[in-house]
């Protein structure tokens, strides 16, 4: 066998995050030799998992939508997977919404149920509620005839755009906020309606109705799920479909730029010199980073990076990890999200970290969600706490590598990490009493480990002109180089799945008769 025999690829991805996976896996599953390179030691991106004392918590999954045995969602799944994952329900209840000092209101599936919970709570706003459901539904539908043109041909897309053209301007070029402030002037039933947003990072005042929509509406017909095993289960299932199709999968491998023969990619530079080829490349660690930092600037296409560019990032985020000992679930623990606004206003982020109390708190309960975990005898269980926040709050630090940011920086984690705490104590001060192990995540450790801009965890923010910017094709203007992930469709581990999807399409048109099944 020949050198170029060796390292010769039908596809090399870079990232391995749920977007990378899929697209690796769906081009496998049409007979290419795909080659998938992580940087970090722990393949999966953000469905990783990682330990601590004794405890284990995913880093972005807290539930998932359309995974129920007859989603399409689910199906599309089962057959990128090697063998099928499995998952369970949650219930009829996946989140709870304090606004200001209200009663709690539980968000039930399925469009029904959710809809008589709020005619309960909120009897004189009827009409509203009812046009609230409508507007998901249509906002829902909205989005979902965006995201095939990001696997067309530009000519293609744009007359499928200009066809929808009414449709994309009512649902997908307005805000959350619009849409709302069109169906009632009630704050409380407001804050409700847009409580959801950290579920995609689009604030309800910038971020396109549709696709507040797209994500909020997903756990309304089947509920919300969790994979047995935890997050981790995702690499688990899916890398195997990848290596037994002759592919591989490699951690600890640094793309450092792109190879080019003329105008075109033919593989990619690795940080320890190795050059490896590929007849095409697939980028799976953003659109505005692929442009940033492996692209060279003479390399032609400026209004398409530029359009990019333009693009604003989503939203940073602070994570409390918790470990617990004892009986969470008689402390109030449960299954079921919450997501506080303390001041009544659902449009907040922490400008002022770590001071004051954050204006926007979610805590989540993994090990509960998890059938697969065992909490022994000191009852070991796992909690997080996220607080969306500002990039500002974190800026100064921003340039200096991890172990150089000083005495400063260690003094407002913990300053940040009390704040969280004193919150999560006013609220559960039954659970605050088994915590046991502590660690807080900042937006710098979202640049870290994704390299997302600002600690963008959701990457490009939701934006109207996000959601109708042609310049998120799969395929981009650069032969032989394609996007996939969170950026080319939506937010979250089903949106990063669609894009692995579209994007794998593009490359092989055989990958559409299985999405279109």
């Amino acid at each position: 066998m020949t050198d170029a025999e060796k390292t010769d690829w039908d596809a090399i991805v870079i990232g391995s995050g749920m977007g990378g996976m899929a697209a690796a896996a769906a081009l496998s599953q049409v007979g290419h030799k795909v080659l998938m390179l992580e940087q970090h030691q722990t393949l999966g991106g953000l469905t990783h998992s990682f330990s601590r004392d004794g405890f284990t918590w995913d880093v972005g999954v807290h539930y998932l939508s359309e995974m129920a045995p007859e989603d399409r969602m689910r199906g599309l799944l089962d057959w990128l997977c090697d063998t099928p994952m499995d998952f369970v329900s949650l219930g009829s209840v996946y989140d709870h919404v304090y606004i200001g000092s209200a009663e709690p209101i539980s968000l039930s599936r399925p469009y029904e149920a959710q809809e008589r919970d709020l005619k309960d709570r909120y009897p004189d706003q009827i009409e509203a509620i009812e046009a609230w459901s409508y507007a998901l539904r249509e906002g829902r539908d909205a989005i979902y005839k965006i995201f095939p043109t990001r696997a067309m041909p530009e000519f293609a897309g744009d007359l499928l755009d200009w066809w929808n053209r009414h449709t994309l301007e009512k649902w997908c070029a307005r805000t959350t906020k619009e849409v709302i402030d069109d169906i009632t002037d009630h704050p409380e039933l407001a804050a409700v309606l847009a409580a959801q947003w950290g579920d995609h990072g689009g604030r309800p005042s910038k971020a396109s109705f549709a696709m507040h929509a797209l994500i909020a509406g997903a756990y309304l017909p089947s509920g919300a799920w969790y994979p047995f095993g935890g997050a981790a289960a995702y690499a688990d299932h899916i890398i195997p479909t990848i290596t037994k199709h002759g592919g591989e999968a490699r951690a600890g491998t640094r793309v450092d730029g792109l190879v080019f023969e003329g105008d075109t990619v033919v593989g990619v530079k690795t940080g320890d010199g190795e050059e490896i080829r590929g007849k095409v490349v697939i980028s799976d660690i953003g659109a505005r980073e692929t442009i940033d930092t492996l692209l060279p600037e003479d390399c032609g296409h400026e209004d398409w990076m530029a359009e990019i560019r333009a693009l604003p990032s989503s939203i940073a985020h602070f994570t409390m990890f918790l470990g617990f000992e004892g009986d969470i679930e008689a402390a109030g623990a449960t299954k079921a999200n919450h997501w506080f606004y303390p001041e009544g206003d659902a449009d907040v982020v922490w400008t002022h970290a770590p001071d004051g109390e954050p204006p926007h708190m979610t805590a989540s309960f993994g090990s509960l969600k998890n059938p697969d975990h065992d909490p022994g005898p000191k009852q070991k269980h796992m909690g997080q706490l996220l607080a969306w926040a500002d990039w500002s709050t974190v800026a100064k630090w921003a340039d200096l590598p991890p172990g150089e940011r000083g005495d400063d920086y260690q003094d407002f984690k913990r300053r940040a990490e009390a704040t969280m705490m004193a919150a999560f104590e006013r609220h559960f001060p039954d659970l605050a009493k088994l915590v046991v192990y502590r660690d807080l995540s900042t937006p710098l450790s979202t640049v870290s480990f994704t390299g997302h801009r600002k600690g963008a965890f959701y990457g490009l923010d939701v934006t109207p002109e996000r959601v109708m910017c042609d310049a998120l094709r799969a395929r981009t203007p650069i032969p032989g180089l394609f996007l996939t992930g969170q950026d080319v469709a939506s937010p979250g581990i089903p949106g990063a799945l669609w894009g692995g999807l579209l994007s794998a399409a593009s490359v092989d048109p055989k990958v559409l008769r299985h999405i279109r099944r």
